[in-house]
This record gives C-alpha cells, sequence and structure tokens, in this order.
C-alpha cells in the first residue's frame, strides 16, 4: 500500500511539474519585457539631455515603455516592438501594472539602414489614457503626441496628449510616434498573470499583480517623487 501510494504522489507530482512548464515559459517570456523596460526607465532617468522628461515624470497619469522598437526599411519602411504601459491611480498616487502592448507603424519616404530605439511616452491626459485602455489606437489620430524636448534648455510650455521620448543609435537619429498603431496584448497580460485579463482590469479595478513587476513600479514611483 505505502508502495502504491508513494508511486501515485511521484505520478501527480510529475504530473503538474510537466503541466506547469508552459505557463512558467510563457511567464518568463513577459518578465523580460518587463525587466528590459525597467532597464531603459533607469537609462533615460540617468541620461543628461533627458532633464525635461526627469522633471515632468510625476505630472504623467501613465509611462509607455518600449525597450526595443525597430525601425527598418529602403523607400518603405516601417517599425514596431512591444511595450508596458504602468498607470497611476488618481486617488492614491500609487503605481500599478503593467499591461502589455504591441507597437507597429509603417511609412513611405527616402530612408535607409536599421536603427533601434528605446521608447519613453508620458501620458499626460485622461484622454491619453483613456486611449492606451481601448484595444487598438492610433497615436496622433486618437490622440495627440508631441516629440519630447531633448537637453537641457528645452521649452517645458509643450502640451500635448502624449509626449514620446527615444533614445536609438542607427541611421534615423530618433523615431516618430505619428501614426503609429498600439494594440493590447490580451494573450501576454494572461501569460503574465495567469488569469484573463484587460488593461482596464490591470490599470483601473487593479485586480492583478504580479511580483515581477515590483521594481520597475518601484523605480518609476521614486523617480516621480510618490515613495
Amino acid at each position: 500500500m505505502t508502495s502504491l501510494r508513494s508511486t501515485a504522489v511521484a505520478i501527480l507530482t510529475a504530473t503538474l511539474a510537466v503541466a506547469t512548464v508552459p505557463s512558467a515559459f510563457a511567464q518568463a517570456e513577459q518578465q523580460k519585457l518587463v525587466d528590459a523596460a525597467d532597464a531603459s526607465f533607469s537609462n533615460f532617468m540617468r541620461d543628461p539631455d533627458m532633464t525635461w522628461l526627469q522633471q515632468n515624470v510625476g505630472r504623467a497619469k501613465g509611462v509607455l515603455i518600449a525597450p526595443e522598437l525597430l525601425k527598418a526599411g529602403f523607400i518603405f519602411g516601417g517599425s514596431g516592438g512591444r511595450a508596458v504601459l504602468v498607470a497611476r491611480d488618481a486617488k492614491s498616487g500609487k503605481w500599478v501594472g503593467p499591461a502589455f502592448y504591441a507597437m507597429s507603424t509603417a511609412s513611405v519616404g527616402f530612408q535607409a539602414g536599421v536603427s533601434i530605439s528605446e521608447n519613453i511616452t508620458l501620458v499626460m491626459t485622461e484622454k491619453g489614457m483613456n486611449s492606451l485602455l481601448a484595444p487598438s489606437f492610433k497615436v496622433g489620430g486618437d490622440a495627440s503626441v508631441a516629440v519630447g524636448p531633448i537637453g537641457a534648455g528645452a521649452k517645458s510650455d509643450i502640451v500635448a496628449d502624449l509626449i514620446a521620448f527615444s533614445r536609438s543609435k542607427g541611421v534615423y537619429g530618433g523615431l516618430n510616434l505619428d501614426g503609429t498603431i498600439v494594440n493590447t496584448s490580451d494573450d501576454w497580460n494572461q501569460a503574465y498573470y495567469g488569469k484573463p485579463v484587460l488593461s482596464t482590469d490591470i490599470l483601473v479595478r487593479m485586480n492583478a499583480h504580479q511580483a515581477g513587476s515590483d521594481k520597475l513600479l518601484a523605480d518609476i514611483a521614486r523617480a516621480a517623487g510618490t515613495k
């Protein structure tokens, strides 16, 4: 009897271990993006040319971070990548998230080469945040976007729903997000949180949390002066 019980326990343990492998693997992919987003955020916070961003992140209602946006093409080009969005709760001031997104755009013009940019977009208005909570929206169409001021003497009176900053190496020397399509990644949200959740569940209702995002949230809260 003891032998049979031991065998049954061993089989059950092995079954559970196998069953959790795909979930753990999927979550690792999302965690890698969260960690990369945290590294990108730290890069921007240390960059002496990003003074405006550093001084105004505390005014933002949300922060969209894309650690790697790839832009490539010859005449016909485009860009794309994955991003995470964190939001500040209006009542408590607590930063929550992240929710996962995919970004893509197509362009036509005289261009050649490849560039990889890391991008941070400050969400400055309710309109901008509501646009991001929709399943899909077009930057510059549904919400206005402005290129973030660069340098110590950058003007401070810029007004837009979204203010985008990029750091890049390559022939483009920057990345204009106007016309970019931003889609929620519900499959990535589900993989990361282990249950079906929408961006509104994560960022508005705040009923999903993953400990792997704590460092990112803490770093943004510290930079925003809310911790």
